[in-house]
């Protein structure tokens, strides 16, 4: 019944600055981050694809990975970077909420794929003689589509919440994105069940999929010390170092942004740490993934030797 009275049928997204000289700067330098974000991901699940060496758990869950980072820059960086050029810088009602929708539902898969590499970390280096036989390629396919199945049903649930809200006034978004902090405060009518469940999901979700990622690790780290190759060791806590680099920057920035009450000086900071968040993380996963794992630059390097045959 509150839906039913909005009168907004498009939102005016403020993006990041109103000077002509920034908004070019910014246009080139965010889609020269995208670009290298699509080139870097889809390389990673190209190459994973092409090498059989790398057709393993934990690989195919950095394949995954690295589809979410994709699909969770291309849902926000094109509208930000068509804001940079156009004046009119609208994006309508419907949209809007199918941008809401994409963000929460891929920051949860993202939570969960983050745990399940945690995860096989752990039965990799902790219980090797089963790792075989409880990580099959069956078993992974299984474990994965949970977080997507998980991630779509919160985010809907969360976007519904959205819906139910009415907007009759203002219609200046002060955001990049139709990000819910922002939006919410447009509201005419009450917030308050939208904001205790965007706090309880978000809060609940980062501490448990955290939770079995430290949990992970209070097994994995004593086991590696106990490893008594040189090698072998190396290679575990590469691995394991890489996917420590990625989370601590996944979650340090999330428990920023979202574990904050809704002020208007949150939400210019929020917006400061979304620059980051949704553009730069994503590019740097591969990165991480590239340059610390011996295993991915051998397989770069023979793709590489391949083409110069």
């Amino acid at each position: 019944m509150r839906r039913n009275v909005t009168s907004v049928t498009e939102f005016v997204l403020l993006g990041l600055t109103n000077h002509l000289e920034l908004q070019i700067l910014f246009f080139v330098l965010f889609l020269a981050v995208y670009g290298v974000t699509l080139a870097g991901n889809l390389g990673l699940i190209v190459l994973i694809q092409l090498n059989a060496r790398l057709h393993t758990p934990m690989y195919f869950f950095l394949s995954h990975l690295s589809f979410v980072d994709v699909c969770f820059s291309s849902n926000v960086t094109p509208k930000m970077l068509e804001t940079f050029l156009l004046k009119k810088k609208t994006i309508s009602y419907c949209a809007c909420l199918v941008q809401c929708y994409f963000f929460i539902a891929l920051v949860h898969v993202e939570f969960y794929i983050l745990a399940l590499m945690a995860f096989d970390r752990y039965m990799a280096i902790c219980n090797p003689l089963l790792y075989s036989s409880k990580m099959s390629k069956r078993k992974c396919m299984s474990l994965i589509v949970m977080p997507y199945l998980y991630g779509a049903l919160t985010g809907l649930m969360e976007t519904m919440w959205t819906y139910n809200l009415a907007f009759c006034g203002p219609n200046e978004i002060n955001h990049f994105y139709c990000a819910d902090p922002p939006l919410i405060k447009l509201a005419c009518s009450d917030t308050y069940n939208k904001e205790t469940s965007m706090f309880v999901v978000a809060g609940c979700n980062l501490s448990f999929s955290l939770l079995i990622i430290l949990i992970s690790y209070l097994y994995i780290f004593p086991a590696i010390l106990r490893i008594r190759s040189t090698e072998g060791r190396r290679k575990a806590f590469s691995t394991c170092g890489s996917h420590l680099t990625a989370v601590s920057i996944f979650y340090a920035t999330l428990f920023f942004m979202y574990l904050r009450p809704t002020t208007q000086e949150s939400v210019e900071q929020r917006k400061m740490v979304a620059v980051f968040y949704t553009t730069v993380i994503p590019m740097l996963n591969p990165m991480v993934y590239s340059f610390r794992n011996k295993d991915v630059k051998e397989a770069i390097a023979k793709v590489l030797s391949r083409r110069k045959i």
